[in-house]
């Protein structure tokens, strides 16, 4: 018999991609926390270590969360944070 085993990032109940400033990135709902992961132009993804999410952030403030915490990479070509799906 086969088993598929999944990885971690495969075990979400929600999951959302964002262009925050230029940047592609995915937001996971795992049990009660965020997770997120850099997307990249092939569709691999690896884990933000540098971006946390409280797991008290609501789904509907994502977007406005992710541009007060990564404002700084905002430029005139790339100046918002846009929910892609």
């Amino acid at each position: 018999m086969f088993t598929a085993t999944l990885a971690p990032w495969q075990w979400v109940a929600l999951a959302m991609r964002f262009d925050v400033f230029g940047t592609l990135i995915e937001v996971c709902r795992r049990d009660t926390a965020w997770q997120v992961f850099y997307v990249g132009s092939e569709g691999k993804k690896r884990l933000a270590q540098d971006i946390v999410v409280p797991a008290s952030v609501p789904e509907e403030q994502l977007e406005d969360y992710l541009a007060d915490i990564r404002h700084e990479y905002a430029s005139a070509e790339h100046n918002e944070v846009k929910r892609l799906d």
